[in-house]
């Protein structure tokens, strides 16, 4: 495989804005795109759409969110015959990334008439199967059923002219390279290969070397890779704190809906009951569930019957909802492409976002080496202390209070109420109630006090400042996003968290 330079993309002007009318497109496709309520394309696919539609293999890098799909489709269904059976096959690593792409592939092919299944696992091969020999232009397949269907020959003519392999280094995550690699093996060699990966590890370079003919290398994670609608904070804490840390910092944010992405599967399920048992509506995702139990917990999750959402970062891939307000990195990537990828779970869609990032002092160096490598400004800010949380939560009281819908039965409780105790002694007794219910647990500070980290970040910013003189600064600021904090001085290093503030927008009134 000979290698092509890799093109970097950069977003045109808007003066100079392309349109899908620029790309070559035919007209059945144009008007699926207006129907789609597509205006202008995003840089993957200002760059792949061309490539594609002569018909070169090509790798294409980028991150969630930048229209992967529609970058791919597009020019796949440009190029085909309805009537000529299985035209498109794409490799996605889980079902619920299979079905996305079905879903959104069906509705771009509606204009020619294009027919998509999609094959998975837990199903029945006889009606997928079925599916497929009925007159299907696109199959869109996880590894496993699709290995099982070729090995057993249980698709007769199964030769599609273009294969797309997408979100490739989740597959190498999710442990189907091998299963890839054979899969490729039953595939007609005069193909059209297209692979898309939000990272290049050295196993997908291999493995496009070895199934893609002289591609073009597209990428557009280059220069600004977050979204300016995000924003960014760190918090330096003790190794012992995170748990007290991440509940702390929920109770203290305005969350409507957050992921918590963590390095392991036991971390996921440990952290998820953590979150329960403090009142949150969480729930784990991760490869090891059944896929059963995942596709309860995503749809909980689209649906808001689950607020917190715990996962690993192959989990997450494939979750696109738009209403997610924070994302929090239990413990720091470990490497800058997948910092981007999971902040850019929020401020989608033209909203604002909060990405929160833990880490403790060890873990410095490697904030670093992320900043520096995105380009981009994260602030740290110390983690609220039980007396500043304690002002916040009564100004939101006195909001929830004021907000609070009067009940019909209100009047006979107050009747009875004034049999016994006057109106103002009455009034504070009702307030305490739902004082009680606010109670903050946990130790009053949590975090690097702020005279060490004050000689962190200076430590940091000679650094920068050091690399700056030798012409090698990449960006990525160091700033501080609040003074000292209240009660930073009176450092409590006991336990454990044992409770919390119970907050009305995320909490459930039972632990599950």
């Amino acid at each position: 495989m000979q290698e092509h330079a890799q093109t970097e993309l950069n977003v045109p002007a808007k003066e100079n804005l392309i349109t899908f009318d620029d790309l070559g497109l035919n007209k059945d496709i144009l008007r699926s795109v207006k129907e789609a309520g597509f205006t202008v394309p995003s840089p993957i696919q200002v760059a792949a759409i061309p490539f594609i539609l002569q018909g070169r293999d090509i790798v294409g890098q980028a991150h969630t969110g930048t229209g992967k799909t529609a970058a791919f489709g597009l020019p796949a269904l440009n190029n085909i015959d309805p009537k000529a059976g299985v035209e498109i096959l794409v490799i996605t690593p889980t079902r619920e990334l299979a079905t996305q792409v079905s879903d959104e592939l069906f509705k771009y092919g509606r204009t020619i008439n294009a027919k998509t299944v999609t094959v998975y696992g837990g199903s029945s091969y006889k009606r997928q199967i079925d599916l497929i020999e009925r007159g299907a232009s696109v199959v869109v397949a996880t590894p496993g059923r699709l290995l099982d269907i070729l090995k057993k020959n249980l698709v007769k003519d199964f030769t599609p002219s273009i294969v797309v392999l997408d979100e490739a280094d989740e597959m190498l995550d999710m442990g189907f390279l091998d299963d890839i690699n054979e899969i490729f093996s039953y595939l007609p060699t005069n193909r059209q290969t297209l692979l898309f990966s939000a990272t290049m590890p050295k196993p997908i370079k291999l493995l496009a070397q070895r199934i893609l003919d002289n591609p073009e290398f597209i990428s557009i994670t280059q220069g600004e890779t977050t979204n300016t609608d995000i924003e960014q904070l760190y918090y330096v804490i003790e190794e012992s704190e995170r748990d007290d840390a991440i509940i702390r910092l929920m109770d203290s944010e305005e969350t409507t809906k957050s992921v918590v992405f963590c390095r392991t599967k036991s971390e996921v399920d440990r952290l998820s009951n953590v979150l329960s048992n403090a009142g949150y509506l969480a729930n784990g995702l991760h490869g090891d569930m059944e896929q059963r139990q995942r596709e309860t917990v995503i749809k909980g999750f689209k649906s808001n019957s689950v607020k917190v959402l715990v996962a690993t970062d192959v989990a997450a891939r494939g979750i696109h909802v738009n209403n997610i307000s924070h994302v929090f990195n239990y413990h720091i990537p470990f490497d800058p492409e997948s910092y981007v990828h999971r902040i850019g779970r929020t401020g989608r869609a033209g909203t604002k976002g909060k990405a929160i990032t833990l880490l403790t002092p060890l873990e410095f160096k490697e904030l670093q080496r992320i900043k520096q490598k995105v380009g981009t400004s994260m602030a740290h800010a110390y983690v609220p202390s039980k007396t500043d949380l304690r002002s916040t939560t009564i100004d939101n009281l006195v909001k929830k209070v004021e907000d609070h819908k009067i009940y019909d039965e209100a009047h006979k409780v107050l009747d009875k109420l004034r049999e016994d105790i006057d109106e103002e002694q009455m009034a504070y007794k009702l307030i305490s109630m739902l004082l009680d219910q606010q109670d903050i647990k946990g130790p009053n500070s949590i975090g690097i006090p702020a005279d060490k980290m004050e000689a962190i970040l200076a430590r940091a910013s000679q650094r920068n400042d050091s690399r700056g003189k030798g012409g090698r600064s990449r960006g990525g600021s160091f700033r501080s996003n609040s003074s000292r904090p209240a009660g930073q001085s009176d450092r409590n290093r006991s336990g454990g968290y044992r409770g919390t503030a119970s907050r009305d927008k995320n909490r459930s009134s039972r632990a599950r």
